[in-house]
């Protein structure tokens, strides 16, 4: 059993997790770290527990991290089969226990993989996210009926007081994809507008005709119209049209 002289106090693990989430350079990353501490805190001298967080996109394990490279032998089968503890626990929103791996009938093939790479006992907690988004801390250990009682209730307050931390890592990478987005958007429109403008003086046109024009030459390059304006600004030798967007 995890003893509580080697977990750290929740005001410590929370004060860490904050850290990782303003250090971390992404979700993968800061899971990278999230299950490094989870193993750190839940293995005792002699008895190690491998980790594993699984992050689930439309069904499917889209990210698996690990705290080790014997965690991450043994989560690699988070993407050999659809049907495992952590997509039930992450779906359900329960926890999964499998006190002997040899013992389970529920996943027979998948516990046929466990069983070759030396594990025993497995469990997965959920992460209380939000939206679609779903996540669970998986561990194993090599003995049987390895996680229950106190070990049990440790994980699950774990997984309490890293949800939070986790919600605002997907937070905050959802928020980088769309600042992302409307640069990228931003840009592009920037560039067809410069590009009207040129046209609109070469040709002593309006803007509309002289977005036609950037049309009619999109269609008949079979062409993106970003690409082609960028063209027509390059023509000029002004280089790539920036925007002020700064995200």
């Amino acid at each position: 059993m995890a003893r509580e002289s080697t977990a750290k106090t929740d005001t410590s693990i929370t004060e860490h997790l904050h850290e990782l989430v303003l250090n971390s350079s992404d979700v993968e990353d800061f899971l990278n770290e999230l299950a490094q501490v989870s193993a750190r805190n839940l293995s005792e001298p002699g008895d190690e527990v491998l980790c594993a967080i699984t992050l689930l996109r439309q069904r499917k394990a889209a990210t698996v991290t690990s705290s080790s490279p014997a965690a991450a032998a043994v989560a690699r089968l988070e993407y050999e089969f659809s049907q495992t503890p952590s997509m039930e626990a992450s779906t359900s929103q329960a926890t999964v226990s499998v006190p002997d791996v040899r013992e389970d009938g529920r996943w027979p093939e998948y516990s046929a993989s466990l069983l070759g790479q030396g594990v025993r006992s497995v469990l997965a907690v959920p992460f209380e996210l939000e939206g679609e988004t779903k996540a669970a801390l998986l561990l194993y250990s090599s003995r049987p009926n390895r996680f229950e009682s106190r070990v049990l209730e440790f994980a699950e307050d774990f997984v309490g007081q890293t949800s939070l931390a986790l919600r605002l890592a997907v937070r905050f990478a959802n928020h980088s994809e769309t600042a992302a987005n409307l640069r990228a958007t931003l840009e592009s429109r920037t560039v067809i507008d410069m590009a009207v403008g040129i046209i609109m003086a070469q040709n002593r046109c309006s803007q509309q005709d002289a977005f036609e024009i950037l049309k009619t030459a999109s269609s008949t390059r079979n062409s993106k119209l970003h690409d082609v304006a960028a063209s027509v600004v390059n023509s000029l030798g002004q280089g790539p049209a920036r925007t002020h967007y700064d995200g």
